[in-house]
């Protein structure tokens, strides 16, 4: 091992060979989170791709191509971070040398000198009237023409790996000899498997993957352009409307049709088409905000925080501002009289219940990029936005969400064969993303301490235990379930891309079985241009820590070809045998896989409003967390999160008292901390890094709340 290891040493190879730019071991982070830095031997070609293998011997694992991507680094570190549209490399080089050699080749290609004076150019946004449906259409053939770029890239950097690599070139002659199976690629009557997939011996080809690849995006840029065409004749003849729809023309269409009896739709699609810009746009010419001009790269220079830095909170300018004294009457009243609750859970299900918000996003949201440009590499879990970057929910309402398919638990209890009931455990825990398919584009209310929200159907409670760093609690309940779980997180910018990181666990108890699971990371991406859409990594592993058994599912991360949003995964056995397989994608449907041509479909996410894009992108059930129902009226807390009168104003559409009224609820906390009066939460308590519920909340709804509980606002 000792020998392999001086064989290869973490340095760059001065031997140049022809087309490529640099070359050389250095360190790349892991993909999966807690598991550091790996060697990995980094090739930069002449077309400005940047690639990594295990071994210079073997088939390369990712790449980047760097005139799209942005480029990060720290003052006196020797850390490079590389973000495009689709990946993120974080490398360290460790040596000095190392780092000045890889920096001045990359920035070759993210900044070249002749562009540098157009990386910090802006543009002001189009007005609601010019970014409608054409915008987007246009945005969406910029996207696969980049696709087109970073293809022809790959295949020139491949052809050149395998120029200087002859232990690589029997396969490609191999290849040679049947050119006809390359070709076949992009004939319609090429031979597909019944599950609408192509045959495995042909996927394996990485030529054939590039020209697939290719073949997609061109596929990808007709369809495109017919819908631009159409939509810009569609411009000419109808009248100006209030609001554009943000959504492709095909996609509501897709919504009323019924899902397919096949297996999962493989389809060769964009993301972008399935994605939506949740970017609300103003007519208003008053506080125009700027993004980059065009989807070039750029370079930022990461602030090295001190040892206490991120732990203190950033303060807005607007949270700074003096305590608004004017308070309307109705805005005192923090809810109505608390009534006596017998049982709050008989006409739950039997609720009539919204089916649209109140209003839409009404102002611009702003420019996500030009606030974000200033903290690269930071934890924005610290920094306040403006209100026009929240959703009418708070952060208490959207882990409610995460449980929206709670049905799937009763399943579970009910399924006696334990391989089973891991797979709806499985399925329950890839639903709770569903719910993310079009929320990109805005934010949830940080709560304030010791806030609480409730949802009687599956007696859900949260609440925030603690305000830096933000940790919330919450508790579900079901016949034969229970569910505790504690969710934190880290947000990070990271040029082109914002980095989710999920702290804390979730535990479900069914019977004598206990489950524990965490979250894989999240990535938003486009978020400098084009169509923004949000995307999860990484490995999620399930235990039953009763029994030892197991089920380890893999959030795929979406490259230039395939389809997106996959998962994948496996039951283990407590004898670490395959007892079950798991696919399908988590914004749709997964199943078990009983053999090579049957699945039971586990899960099938509801279908979504169609007016959903205009309502901040919610769930049918999303858009009832913030309603007081009639079996509600009386019977909250004052804490409850329905009674935030910041997302009440939002969720009506006055941008402006919404803005206000956050800046006088958020006061109201920092000045209960300045007088050492901070409220503490009341339903959890600490156990470690975790919180669980100590109970109690229903019985004291149940009895009218006779012990008093201050308002927060």
């Amino acid at each position: 091992m000792s020998s392999a290891r001086q064989s290869f040493p973490l340095s760059i190879d001065t031997a140049q060979k022809p087309g490529v730019v640099c070359e050389g071991w250095v360190l790349k982070k892991r993909r999966k989170k807690m598991q550091g830095f790996a060697r990995r031997y980094f090739v930069l070609d002449q077309s400005g791709s940047l690639s990594y293998s295990i071994d210079p011997k073997r088939p390369i694992r990712d790449q980047i191509f760097l005139p799209h991507a942005a480029l990060s680094t720290a003052v006196g570190r020797k850390d490079i971070h590389v973000d495009s549209s689709n990946a993120t490399f974080h490398i360290k080089c460790l040596t000095a040398d190392d780092f000045n050699t890889w920096l001045t080749a990359i920035r070759q290609f993210v900044v070249p000198e002749g562009r540098r004076s157009l990386a910090g150019k802006i543009t002001p946004r189009l007005s609601q009237s010019q970014f409608n449906r054409s915008g987007i259409i246009a945005e969406d053939i910029g996207s696969s023409i980049s696709d087109l770029e970073a293809a022809f890239a790959a295949l020139q950097s491949e052809s050149t790996h395998e120029r200087s690599h002859p232990s690589l070139k029997s396969k490609s002659e191999k290849d040679k000899h049947h050119p006809k199976d390359v070709f076949n690629l992009f004939k319609k009557s090429h031979q597909v498997n019944e599950d609408g997939l192509l045959p495995k011996s042909n996927i394996d080809s990485p030529l054939n993957m590039r020209f697939q690849q290719i073949n997609t995006a061109l596929a990808s840029l007709k369809s495109q352009h017919a819908a631009l065409l159409k939509s810009l004749a569609h411009d000419v003849t109808a009248p100006p409307t209030a609001r554009g729809s943000p959504l492709p023309p095909t996609t509501e269409e897709k919504e009323e049709e019924p899902l397919s009896a096949s297996r999962f739709n493989t389809a060769l699609t964009r993301r972008s088409n399935l994605a939506i810009s949740m970017s609300s746009l103003s007519d208003s010419a008053h506080n125009e905000w700027f993004d980059a001009e065009e989807d070039l790269g750029e370079e930022f220079f990461l602030d090295v925080p001190k040892a206490d830095e991120e732990r203190e909170p950033m303060v807005s300018q607007s949270e700074t501002s003096s305590l608004i004294q004017t308070v309307s009457s109705d805005e005192e009243e923090h809810s109505p009289p608390l009534v006596h609750d017998t049982d709050p859970f008989v006409n739950a299900s039997q609720m009539v219940r919204r089916t649209r918000l109140p209003s839409g996003p009404i102002g611009d949201e702003g420019s996500l990029f030009a606030i974000l440009k200033n903290n690269v590499g930071k934890d924005l879990s610290t920094i306040a936005f403006p209100v026009s970057f929240n959703e009418p929910l708070t952060l208490l309402q959207r882990t409610a969400e995460e449980l929206e398919y709670y049905n799937l638990l009763h399943q579970a209890t009910e399924a006696k064969d334990p391989t089973q009931r891991l797979c709806f455990v499985a399925a329950f825990a890839v639903s709770g993303y569903a719910h993310t398919r079009y929320r990109t584009g805005r934010k949830g209310f940080n709560p304030m301490l010791a806030e609480t929200f409730e949802d009687v159907r599956m007696k859900f409670l949260a609440e925030k235990v603690s305000h830096n760093p933000v940790v919330i609690a919450y508790h579900a309940e079901g016949k034969g379930w229970e569910l505790n779980a504690t969710s934190a997180g880290k947000t990070k910018f990271w040029g082109k891309s914002l980095e989710i990181i999920p702290l804390g666990t979730t535990r479900l108890k069914i019977g004598n079985d206990k489950y524990e699971w965490n979250k894989p990371s999240s990535f938003m991406r486009n978020l400098m241009m084009g169509t923004k859409y949000l995307e999860h990594c990484g490995k999620m592993t399930i235990e039953n820590t009763t029994t030892g058994a197991t089920c380890v599912l893999d959030f795929k991360q979406s490259g230039y070809w395939g389809a997106s949003n996959e998962v994948s995964g496996m039951i283990l056995s407590p004898s670490r045998d395959v007892a079950a397989r798991i696919e399908g994608k988590w914004d749709e449907q997964i199943a078990q896989a009983l053999d090579s041509s049957y699945l039971h479909v586990l899960w099938r996410v509801a279908p979504f409003p169609k007016e959903s894009p205009q309502y901040y992108g919610f769930t049918a059930f999303g858009m009832t967390l913030n309603e007081i129902t009639s079996d509600l009226e009386g019977r909250l807390p004052p804490t409850d999160s329905r009674f935030r009168p910041d997302v009440r104003a939002l969720e009506c559409g006055n941008d402006d008292e919404a803005e206000a009224q956050k800046t006088r609820v958020e006061e109201m906390q920092r000045d209960r901390r300045r007088r050492g009066v901070n409220r503490v939460p009341r339903w959890f308590k600490q156990d470690g890094d975790e919180w669980t519920y100590v109970g109690g909340y229903w019985e004291a709804r149940a009895k009218g709340w006779k012990t008093p509980i201050e308002p927060l606002w």
